[in-house]
């Protein structure tokens, strides 16, 4: 059975070799191993943190099917507050000429280096032959399944939450929108800056002008992709927008790829879950009501599974399920609905920031 549960160190080679499929613009999820095992050794530490305190900084979780990586997901708590997120703002100016009697709209952009303080979530990203396999909702199991961590542990969070969507990037890593602004002040290319930035971010402060931008003066190519998304990550906006996420005036500073958000408790998945008492486990199939489900354990786990509603308000559910979410009769079960899949079909492979 298909489950989510946290990553961990041993997990490195197969993140490694899963970040090797994602293409250029993924930049939480480089095919880079001494990153991806430094990210792990946080994500140890902050799972770590969270069992003791109920505290943690960065969450990253695995999808795994026998064992096998086929996709992550990851949530950063704090951003905007101490930790620096950079975005442009798009803005409008008003020019007016009494002579010429010309009064203009023009769309600027403005750097922006703070944030209200909020959760982020991001390296969402699914093998692309296992992303095509849309009837199985592998991609929103794999999208929502932090959102039944946050309804679990709200405290953990920031009430706001944001998401860098990855903008229009080619296969060999060219970017328009960067071509026409970033490299005339970095002198690197798109992939060589995006992966500095994960390292450390006060070389955009530094370098980035700190002035309007006026959108008219970049490329025609340029304008066009500014809040724009890779034509990979369609599927996983369409999710995000299920969920209640919506645009920002935001785009990110490199590809400019758009930035959503969402109030944590108007997240589709986290305002209609629910938590019961598993009533009885079954052999086989209890009912046909299919829902996103989770332990409520620290140990999170969760999976796609069918559960039968008792009157009472407990459930029932297979012994799979129980077996795959390691929980048991008179364990507590959350569960969330499943978006009518007519209105965000997800059928190619994901990727987010």
């Amino acid at each position: 059975m298909i489950v989510i549960r946290p990553a961990r160190p041993e997990d490195l080679d197969q993140l490694l070799q899963l970040a090797s499929m994602t293409g250029f613009g993924l930049s939480t999820l480089p095919p880079d191993k001494e990153y991806l095992e430094k990210r792990l050794h946080e994500v140890n530490q902050s799972f770590a943190e969270f069992m003791r305190e109920g505290k943690g900084q960065t969450f990253l979780f695995v999808m795994i099917e026998e064992e096998k990586v086929i996709g992550t997901c990851g949530i950063v708590t704090g951003a905007g507050g101490a930790m620096p997120f950079y975005a442009y703002r798009i803005d409008t100016m008003h020019v007016e000429s009494t002579v010429l009697k010309i009064c203009k709209a023009i769309r600027v952009l403005n750097l922006v280096d703070h944030y209200e303080k909020c959760c982020e979530i991001g390296s969402l990203f699914l093998r692309p032959d296992y992303a095509g396999k849309g009837s199985r909702g592998l991609g929103r199991l794999l999208s929502s399944s932090r959102f039944l961590f946050m309804a679990e542990h709200p405290d953990v969070f920031e009430p706001v939450v944001l998401a860098e969507m990855r903008g229009v990037v080619d296969e060999w890593g060219y970017s328009a929108f960067w071509e026409s602004l970033g490299r005339h002040f970095f002198d690197v290319d798109f992939p060589k800056a995006d992966y500095l930035s994960m390292q450390n971010k006060t070389f955009v402060s530094e370098l980035m002008p700190c002035h309007p931008i006026y959108i008219p003066l970049l490329q025609e190519e340029a304008q066009r992709v500014i809040g724009h998304v890779h034509e990979k990550t369609v599927p996983a906006l369409c999710l995000l927008q299920s969920e209640g996420f919506k645009p920002t005036a935001m785009v990110d500073i490199f590809e400019a790829g758009p930035i959503v958000r969402c109030t944590r408790e108007e997240i589709f998945t986290v305002k209609e879950s629910g938590r019961s008492i598993i009533a009885k486990v079954t052999l086989g199939e209890p009912a046909n009501t299919r829902c996103l489900l989770s332990n409520t354990h620290r140990e999170f786990r969760a999976c796609l599974g069918l559960i039968e509603k008792a009157v009472d308000g407990e459930v029932r559910i297979s012994h799979q399920v129980a077996s795959a979410l390691r929980v048991k009769k008179g364990d507590w079960i959350r569960h969330a609905p499943i978006p009518s899949s007519k209105r965000h079909e997800v059928h190619s492979s994901m990727a987010v920031k």
